[in-house]
């Protein structure tokens, strides 16, 4: 039968919904593990991104069932928020772009738009059409029953409870704060809600208070307060538009753009007149520190979009101040036009506030000479400016006119200087982002200042629980601890509700919505009872019923039976073992996932572990479904096959490192499955249509090698022979070798899934295999039933550690093999009374020889007849044993740190006790340079591997294979001693383990 990925995989699937398969049910029998996922966010489609953030999971909680675990793997669905309500604005405009995804990324058909034109009716489309089609596609192991949208009645008093429980201990409050906010829709927006700017983050500008000549304010804007001294000269953009307001009862002069971000950040903003740019260059106002009069000077790049539009100018310590001054002055007469006099901006000297090491007076000047800074268009100018920053944030000492602040560094007096001169009434401030943020719905986001409710994820005894926490939690990779610990380290207060959206109304405020990031901290518990609470009505989950189900009896006066029977089932999963989840959530959701779980659990229900993904690239660009550029799981599926699609992702890097999607790498990865089916094919149909056990081979899976003969289509003994370890035929060393070298890759496939290293292990149960079973296919007689009960054997095992990442083609080949499903057969142990160290270090040397005898033939170009081989003399082999015996004592330094890898046995000693054998001393330079030789090879080797050579007959395991060498090079092979050779000098470079070769 050839491989048809479509109808093995449609027959699968069916099974396991028939069944019930993944239907998780509390049992006394297994261990429970509980893992979970991020729920998908269904604004769109789900593309192969997704797919692996879902797949990978997915390979745990197949491998745990085969483990003999009980587990539950649930999904849902995200709907909290704007990001769905956005798009159905945009789709109800009619606005090009977001037609184009519908129509040609996610292939909605035109007639169903309309049904789209609701947030509901557009988050179950793409449920029902995209992320559910695609996860059943996939072959997840998803318990369906537990499956819920964030906006579902019972959900919402689910989160009631979680809400007023916080509210309640204090970690909820109301006050102003920044948020991140949506000028279009008028909205606090996260993370989740952004088009673009999603690193974007809060940045507090200082503002100098500068004034005309009539008092009016020109407030200027900068991150480096202490330069004020500095500063002489202003730049605004002549055109610009500008405004004078009156800003908290006093005249400003700002952008236009500006009055709008102040208004937003709690100031009372009223426009008083319009002003062009132009009617603002050639004025002078005062610096409130030095009260120098400084001119105002017309400049392009002034962004009016940052800050306030007006911009002091530092040429001493900016690279972009001087080069821009530098520019000013050179066209001087060319501003005239302004009423400015050009020797007066001829006359503007940078002025200094600062020493630095490695600069002189103006360090601007020297870094803007050292990267040779052109203009203010030349790409070095931002790497000179960024360096000048660092050294002198670090390094820079202010001068004398610093009064109390002078001698200090900008590092240690910056926060100090600013605080003090704000509370003097010279600085103001305002906040920005460090980056342009855009919404989904298209408007801009600006930072407000609104009076929110926010969690107190500052409040010490929660950072403390949550620090804990991290302490106890299995972090993969390791490295990511820190992470989660730096952002409990900087979070501040976190706003928690938005005007509008769908999810949770604020229970005690229902004109506010409970925020995406904020409702999806303790969701995990839900999935336990979530298809178990639909039976009970909504207004009878209070929170005395919640109290009940998560804190037992005594949590209320009066607890409800129905939640202490869903506690049971609660306690049996919880807590959640492992979250799967993306490295960019660390430092919002996950961390606020840890946060919850502190300080609504006790101990024992806190996290166990987290698993981070990395990004996934689409032909080395990033993936983004709302620029189509993207792969969607059902198109590849079509093509290539569920099994294929879950093998390149897993297979293709770490879960926590990027990888790649590229339509090559993908299509050679089905080659290779299908030619896994097609050999695992034969060997089962071997001994069920072929009596002989020699079904011929296609030209598809056919290896190439030497020996035609040897082929992979084998037959084996009844099932019940292969089952019963007594019955099993006699075996020959190169089958124990198989058989050796299988529990070597059971034991790394084991260890590698416990630490969800799926890459390394599918590359040892699929790639690692494959190679061993090459080697096997060339040495072994495949018509002998020891070698046809060995494939059998190896292959049954191999479709088990298969199992968790092709379930499809492992669970249909398995059970043609056995009888039974590959998850039903359970994970393969490893077997010690298999392996033997002896076997595979005697089979390596015979694959060493092959691959010298190989290098011979390939640089002569010759067809050997005769292939002599000459393994080392007897002294030689002395000289090995002696080097050996000089390693063997610093093993008993290994507690101090010694290692043979590192040190090895020591020249001098092995020499000096060589030499003292007057034979051996005869031979002189012979002798000392073997002696480098083995050395060097004997600090390669493991101690194990070296206790098995030196009891190794090496001319015997060479004449044992000679019958393989004689079919592999077609020529008569003769193994010799070195002192048996004919010609000395065709034998006299025989070393221990590397025999000398000759062919004619």
């Amino acid at each position: 039968m050839s491989y048809d990925p479509a109808d093995i995989e449609a027959r699968w699937r069916e099974r396991w919904r028939q069944e019930g398969y993944y239907e998780a049910d509390p049992d006394e029998e297994g261990d429970a593990t509980f893992i979970t996922v991020p729920y998908p966010y269904p604004s769109g489609g789900m593309h192969v991104g997704h797919a692996r953030t879902y797949t990978v999971p997915d390979v745990y909680a197949r491998y745990r069932r085969l483990q003999g675990d009980n587990v539950l793997f649930p999904i849902a669905w995200h709907v909290t928020g704007t990001p769905i309500i956005g798009a159905v604005e945009r789709l109800k405009k009619g606005e090009e772009e977001q037609l184009s995804v519908l129509r040609d990324t996610y292939d909605v058909p035109e007639e169903t738009l309309q049904d789209l034109e609701t947030p509901m009716g557009f988050a179950r489309y793409f449920i029902e059409e995209h992320y559910k089609k695609g996860l059943r596609q996939l072959g997840l192991s998803v318990d369906w029953r537990r499956e819920f949208t964030t906006n579902d009645e019972r959900y919402s008093k689910f989160i009631t409870w979680q809400y007023e429980t916080l509210r309640d201990r204090g970690l909820l409050e109301k006050g102003l704060h920044p948020v991140k906010y949506c000028t279009n829709e008028n909205n606090p927006v996260t993370t989740h809600d952004l088009l673009e700017g999603e690193e974007a983050e809060f940045q507090e500008y200082t503002l100098v208070r500068f004034r005309d000549g009539e008092g009016t304010v020109l407030p200027m804007a900068t991150l480096r307060p202490e330069t004020v001294r500095g500063v002489t000269n202003a730049f605004v953009d002549p055109d610009g538009e500008y405004v004078r307001a009156e800003v908290d009862g006093e005249e400003w002069v700002v952008s236009r753009e500006a009055t709008e971000k102040l208004r937003l950040q709690d100031h009372d903003v009223e426009s008083i007149e319009e002003l062009a740019g132009a009617d603002l260059v050639g004025e002078h106002v005062s610096n409130p520190i030095t009260e120098d009069e400084v001119l105002i000077l017309p400049a392009s790049f002034v962004d009016t979009d940052n800050a306030t539009g007006v911009v002091m100018s530092v040429p001493a310590h900016s690279p972009d101040d001087y080069v821009a001054l530098r520019e000013a002055r050179e066209r001087a007469d060319e501003i005239t036009q302004y009423g400015i006099d050009p020797d007066e901006v001829r006359a503007i000297e940078p002025v200094p506030i600062l020493t630095i090491e490695g600069y002189g007076e103006i360090p601007a000047r020297d870094a803007v000479e050292e990267y040779d800074v052109e203009s203010q268009e030349d790409p070095a100018l931002e790497e000179a400016t960024q360096e000048l920053y660092n050294r002198e944030f670090h390094q820079g000492e202010l001068l004398n006119a610093y009064g109390e602040y002078a001698g200090e560094t900008v590092e240690d007096v910056r926060e100090r200087f600013r605080d003090d001169y704000r509370e003097r009434g010279a600085f103001d401030s305002m906040q920005e982002f460090t980056g342009e943020v855009v919404c989904r719905c298209g408007g801009d986001v600006e930072v407000a200042k609104q009076e929110t409710w926010f969690l107190r994820y500052n409040d010490e005894d929660w950072m403390a629980k949550t620090k804990r926490a991290i302490e106890g939690l299995d972090a993969i990779p390791d490295n990511t601890r820190e992470q989660y610990t730096h952002t409990v380290d900087w979070l501040n207060e976190w706003p928690c509700i938005r005007n509008y959206g769908l999810g949770t109304r604020l229970p005690w405020d229902e004109d506010f919505v409970i925020e995406p990031l904020s409702d999806s901290t303790v969701y995990m518990a839900y999935y336990t009872v979530a298809h178990r609470i639909r039976d009970i009505p909504p207004e009878d989950l209070t929170v005395d019923f919640f109290d009940t189900l998560f804190y037992g009896p005594d949590a209320a006066a009066n607890p409800d039976e129905r939640a202490l029977e869903l506690r049971e089932e609660w306690d049996h999963w919880y807590p959640v073992d492992y979250r799967v989840s993306a490295n960019d959530l660390i430092s919002n959701h996950l961390t606020f996932y840890l946060y919850h779980h502190a300080e609504l659990f006790d101990e024992a229900n806190w996290p166990r572990g987290i698993t981070i993904m990395g990004m996934g690239l689409l032909e080395g660009r990033k993936m983004s479904s709302s620029k189509g550029h993207v792969v969607l799981p059902g198109e590849a599926i079509d093509e290539y096959g569920a099994d294929t699609v879950r093998f390149f992702l897993l297979n293709s890097a770490e879960p926590w490192q990027d990888y790649d999607w590229r339509d090559e790498a993908v299509s050679s990865a089905h080659t290779q499955l299908r030619r896994f089916y097609n050999r695992a094919t034969e060997v089962i149909e071997g001994s069920r249509g072929d009596p002989d056990g020699r079904a011929a081979e296609s030209s598809e899976t056919a290896e190439p090698s030497r020996d035609d003969g040897n082929r992979e289509t084998i037959s084996e003994p009844p099932r019940d022979e292969q089952d019963a370890p007594d019955d099993q035929p006699d075996l020959r060393p190169i089958d124990e070798w198989l058989l050796s070298r299988l529990q070597g890759v059971v034991r790394e496939s084991t260890e590698a899934l416990e630490g969800f290293e799926t890459r390394t292990a599918s590359q040892a149960a699929f790639y690692a295999m494959e190679e061993h079973l090459r080697w096997y296919r060339r040495r072994a007689d495949l018509d002998r039933p020891g070698a046809r009960w060995t494939l059998r054997h190896v292959l049954a095992r191999r479709l088990r550690l298969l199992a968790p990442f092709t379930p499809f083609l492992a669970n249909e080949l398995h059970e043609a093999l056995t009888g039974e499903s590959a998850e039903d057969a359970g994970w393969p142990e490893v077997d010690e009374a298999r392996e033997d160290p002896t076997v595979e270090v005697r089979e390596s040397l015979v694959e060493s020889l092959t691959d010298d005898i190989n290098d011979i033939v390939n640089v002569t170009g010759t067809d050997p007849d005769v292939v002599q081989v000459y393994t080392a003399a007897d002294w030689k082999r002395s000289v090995f044993e002696q080097v050996v015996e000089q390693a063997s004592p610093r093993d008993a330094d290994r507690s101090n740190g010694d290692s043979r890898e590192t040190t090895g046995p020591d020249v001098g000693a092995v020499m000096s006790e060589i030499m003292s054998d007057p034979d051996l001393r005869e031979r002189g330079n012979e002798v000392s340079d073997l002696v480098q030789e083995l050395v060097e090879f004997v600090r390669e080797q493991e101690d194990d591997r070296l206790a098995i050579l030196e009891a190794v007959d090496e001319a015997d395991v060479y004449a044992d294979a000679a019958g393989f060498y004689e079919r592999e090079f077609d020529a008569d092979v003769r193994v010799l001693g070195e002192t048996d050779a004919e010609d000395a000098a065709r034998a006299d470079g025989a070393v221990p383990f590397r025999p000398a070769v000759h062919i004619e």
